[in-house]
């Protein structure tokens, strides 16, 4: 269950302006009840001000009622407190500084172990440009000599699964290789 921003305020929100038993504010909150009791016992978040959750649309004052009458009743967060979902968008992806000198040691490990790649893929998940890769191909990138293949994935430029799915796609229109297509012929022909 999703639990609202700043739990702990909300916490003591709850603990000093409502009747509601420290199970329910457990819960609502995803804190652990003896928690919600040393909150109220004053050991807890002394001096911290307290986060109502009607005023940031968390819950209603309705809803909070309802459960003050109950107290078998769980308080419920508003569908609109809940955050939006994260989509990822297909535009170019941010790299950390920290993380751009490692661009070229990916783009080598790419390159020799998946020469199936095409330099768009490899540039879309990287995150480089195609001169970048051709420099680094023919040896002409400007550190080619301190460059060592290394996993993409292990420096953290993308997943395991955008690495799959770029193979896939990249072996999805290509026929079979010649040898296994004149092996099957000879077994045939050694047969008949």
């Amino acid at each position: 269950m999703a639990a609202p921003l700043m739990p702990k305020a909300t916490a003591v929100w709850l603990v000093e302006n409502t009747a509601l038993t420290f199970e329910q504010i457990a819960e609502f909150c995803a804190l652990h009840p003896l928690e919600v009791q040393a909150i109220a016992d004053g050991e807890v978040a002394v001096q911290m001000l307290g986060l109502d959750p009607v005023a940031n649309g968390q819950t209603t004052a309705e809803e909070i009622a309802r459960c003050q009458a109950d107290p078998n009743a769980r308080l419920k967060l508003s569908p609109q407190a809940l955050p939006q979902q994260f989509a990822r968008h297909k535009g170019p992806r941010y790299t950390p500084i920290a993380k751009r000198q490692d661009k070229p040691d990916a783009i080598a490990y790419l390159l020799r172990n998946h020469p199936e790649l095409s330099e768009a893929q490899i540039s879309k998940l990287i995150g480089t440009t195609k001169p970048t890769i051709a420099a680094v191909r023919d040896r002409t990138h400007w550190n080619s000599a301190n460059i060592k293949p290394r996993h993409p994935v292990g420096l953290g430029l993308c997943t395991l699964e955008e690495i799959d799915e770029a193979v896939r796609r990249s072996l999805r229109g290509k026929p079979r290789p010649a040898e296994e297509t004149e092996g099957s012929e000879e077994s045939e022909a050694v047969e008949t």
